[in-house]
């Protein structure tokens, strides 16, 4: 036997909900990162679109004499400049953005509807312009560091032991190591089975492991292939024979350095158009301004085995 309807004595939650103005929030993007390495490399501003990169030939050939006290014929000597320098482009990362102005017109409250499409676009291009400074084939970190410079782990997760080897392969002013967050978090693992759990630092307001005073910034633009990833240690700024970041300035509609919005036009179609472009590119100065620790094991967990990372 069904029980007879009850007419609800009270307004309820669900029905006031219709006639409530709700809190609205911005579009949230869960691709949106840190950028912490835009952020510690020094940019430099770009004529004409290219950076020339200067270096000494046969830095071994320049003679200098410690002399004594007699007076012997003091050498002769000149620095010699590589005759085919390598010149870097700057390349640009760039899309049209479409938004309709009746959308505009219409849906612009609380927040603009053009301002909110540019800054998600802004947003997705800056995540592919660190993808792009630390994986590009021709300018990217890891397609630009000297044979010498490239490490083996001794034993597959990254270990101290491992860092200090990247240490002494960038031992003038180290500024930073850079890896994905899963292989910090795996190096953070073999410093506590060894006892020596690393300190941390502050940066940008945010906590970061460090070795050696060195601290070691995340970034997910970092390639992970078979649970196997990679840690770089870097130099940076032009002064220190470091790696730069290369951006073009004073572009027409210039947001940021390098980046530039600049509206097209409307169509026949009431499609309001904008151009977002954003040119950089990055240099390293001398070889041994990059070391990387390649083959880094990143689920390697020493209490128990998971079955599914």
């Amino acid at each position: 036997m069904t029980e007879p309807y009850q007419h609800p004595t009270a307004l309820g939650d669900v029905a006031a909900r219709q006639l409530a103005n709700a809190t609205k929030t911005v579009a949230q993007l869960t691709t949106i990162s840190p950028r912490w390495l835009t952020h510690l490399l020094q940019w430099v501003p770009v004529e004409a679109g290219i950076y020339r990169l200067n270096r000494v030939k046969d830095e071994g050939n320049v003679n200098v004499d410690c002399g004594g006290r007699d007076e012997r014929e003091l050498p002769q000597t000149f620095v010699d400049y590589d005759e085919n320098p390598r010149e870097y482009l700057l390349t640009a990362v760039n899309t049209v953005l479409d938004v309709h102005t009746r959308v505009s017109d219409l849906y612009s409250s609380p927040y603009n509807q053009i301002a909110e499409q540019l800054r998600l676009t802004i947003e997705t291009i800056k995540e592919r312009q660190e993808s792009e400074l630390i994986n590009n084939k021709e300018y990217g970190l890891l397609s630009n560091i000297a044979p010498r410079q490239r490490l083996k782990t001794l034993a597959g997760p990254p270990s101290p032991d491992d860092l200090d080897e990247l240490l002494a392969h960038v031992w003038k002013e180290p500024g930073f190591f850079l890896g994905h967050p899963r292989a910090i978090a795996a190096f953070g693992r073999e410093c506590t089975r060894r006892g020596v759990p690393p300190p941390t630092v502050q940066l940008f307001g945010a906590q970061f492991l460090t070795w050696r005073g060195i601290p070691l910034i995340p970034s997910d633009k970092l390639p992970i292939v078979h649970n196997k990833s990679s840690i770089l240690l870097l130099r940076t700024g032009e002064r220190r024979q470091g790696v730069v970041g290369l951006y073009q300035p004073n572009l027409p509609g210039e947001q940021s350095p390098g980046l530039s919005v600049r509206f097209m036009g409307i169509d026949h179609r009431a499609i309001a158009s904008y151009l977002v472009s954003l040119y950089c590119s990055l240099a390293v100065l001398t070889d041994d301004a990059i070391a990387v620790l390649e083959d880094v094991e990143i689920a390697k967990y020493h209490d128990y085995q998971p079955k599914y990372r």
